[in-house]
């Protein structure tokens, strides 16, 4: 037991990480740093070993030293002490060696397997464990797993595992996903698959399963009798930046609301799981998102809201509109935010509506859950009626800090009766030792991955729940925008900076957020 509670953290067993798109910006910006600093918390035991598998050529010294640049720069901006750390980045470094090739060929597969089980002799072998993350767009994703399969890298050995992750997007809709998940099982079991969404790496969004079922204050109250309305932001200030070929293909409810927003969802409202272990939280999250009611075409109306950013000014700087972007075409109907309206039609959450929200260039940047409590029924405090006392809230901060508040009613210091709203606030950061950082989600998810704890990855079923609920909304759009017929379905406009379409916040005015 650790001095103020249990500490769940484990060292995995050695493993061979194989990250394929070694190169890419998903890599070094987050994959490298993460396994950077599992290995400085002496979570990565001494025999793990990384191949960075690259499609250019490129000796493993070279790429060390790149690597090794951005490593400290990445900490001089994020203020950690690798700079100072020479030793504990050199054996990270030291671990590492590139594979380099077409991965479409088996020249490339077959001189990868021959490295691999010299590592297995230098260590003893005792790293026959692997794992595969695939940091490379979806359309490879079959491809590389074909290729692995033909040359035995998808089977797990006796007292070993091979297991490969996914980034999103998991298809762009119904069908395309489960074209997608058809291929990838010719060649993987369910349970080798991790399928990655890195909001639920954070802790805030850990702390709402602890939040609720570790307290009796708050899991009895967590119900349509005591709660009014649930909203979950996910709001940025920047634009699509150097991703418009990915923007313009994806659009932001397959970038955000298919998955980040409806996991967050999912672990707000799902029932209590029987245990606390992989299976029991995702069994629960897919009948909570088979509950939510579906959106007919006429329900769209009022309860969903797409927009695109037009020129602004966002926190002092002069930005373009969105069609305004290197590359965007000049009637791209491509949404860059959303907003919606559910409801969950079980007995927990009958009537209770649900604000979902997320979108880029806007006012600020924030991501959090906010729940407000039902206003009390009869006020004793005459004059003061029960519409003048501000509601409870709990806000579940994600972005920029995270943390927990609390906003309760109180009586103001002095001799007069006044009553006025203070914050009980926690901020993670506080309770850090000096010196120390809120690890990065994708350090949580990497170490899970390797402890083959599946808890946080989303299982098949789920992501089959999630788009047959969104590709209704998919097809609306498309079809409105075929026909250039945007009396039901307009996309809204918006001012970078502002705070989003002025028709979605009039609508949705009761809205917690």
């Amino acid at each position: 037991m650790a001095e103020n509670g249990f500490c769940m953290e484990i060292r995995p067993k050695p493993c061979v990480l194989l990250i394929f798109g070694a190169a890419g910006d998903l890599a070094q910006r987050k994959l490298f740093p993460a396994l950077f600093h599992l290995h400085r918390r002496k979570l990565l035991p001494p025999e793990t070993r990384i191949g960075a598998c690259l499609r250019e050529e490129m000796t493993s010294k070279a790429f060390r030293s790149r690597l090794g640049r951005g490593l400290i720069q990445s900490e001089s901006v994020s203020g950690g002490s690798a700079v100072s750390d020479e030793a504990g980045m050199a054996d990270f470094l030291a671990r590492i060696e590139c594979f380099c090739g077409d991965f479409s060929r088996s020249e490339f597969y077959l001189s990868m397997k021959k490295r691999l089980e010299a590592w297995k002799r230098d260590s003893n072998a005792v790293i026959q464990n692997r794992i595969h993350y695939f940091a490379v767009s979806s359309d490879m994703y079959s491809i590389l797993s074909e290729k692995l399969y033909e040359h035995g890298m998808t089977v797990e050995e006796a007292d070993s595992f091979s297991c490969a992750v996914f980034e999103k997007p998991f298809g762009l809709d119904l069908e395309s996903f489960e074209k997608l998940d058809r291929s990838l099982h010719l060649y993987w079991k369910e349970s080798q698959i991790y399928r990655i969404d890195h909001y639920l790496g954070k802790d805030t969004v850990q702390n709402l399963l602890m939040f609720r079922f570790a307290n009796t204050l708050f899991e009895p109250l967590w119900n349509r009798n005591w709660i009014e309305s649930v909203g979950i932001r996910a709001e940025e200030t920047l634009g699509v930046e150097n991703r418009v070929k990915y923007w313009e293909k994806t659009g932001l409810l397959r970038d955000m609301f298919q998955n980040h927003m409806l996991q967050m969802l999912s672990l707000v409202c799902m029932e209590c799981p029987s245990v606390f272990n992989a299976d029991g939280i995702r069994d629960e999250e897919v009948k909570l998102i088979r509950s939510i009611r579906k959106p007919a075409a006429e329900d769209l109306t009022g309860n969903f809201f797409r927009g695109q950013y037009l020129a602004g000014n966002v926190q002092g700087r002069n930005v373009c509109a969105y069609r305004s972007e290197p590359g965007v075409p000049s009637d791209s109907m491509r949404e860059t935010f959303v907003s919606a309206r559910l409801f969950i039609d079980n007995w927990r959450w009958a009537g209770v509506p649900f604000y979902l929200r997320a979108g880029k260039r806007l006012g600020e940047k924030k991501t959090e859950i906010v729940i407000r409590m039902k206003s009390v029924p009869h006020s004793i405090f005459f004059p003061v009626q029960p519409e003048d006392l501000a509601p409870n809230l709990i806000v579940l901060s994600i972005q920029p800090e995270e943390g927990v508040r609390l906003s309760i009613q109180t009586k103001k210091p002095g001799p007069r009766l006044c009553i006025g709203t203070q914050d009980l606030v926690f901020h993670y950061a506080q309770i850090l030792p000096d010196g120390e950082r809120l690890p990065d989600a994708y350090e949580r998810l990497l170490l899970d991955c390797m402890l083959q704890d599946a808890a946080l990855f989303i299982r098949s079923d789920c992501i089959r729940e999630a788009w047959a609920l969104m590709t209704p909304v998919l097809e609306a759009w498309n079809a409105a925008d075929s026909r250039k017929d945007f009396s039901a379905v307009p996309l809204l406009s918006y001012a970078a900076g502002s705070a989003g379409p002025r028709e979605e916040l009039q609508c949705f005015r009761d809205s917690p957020l």
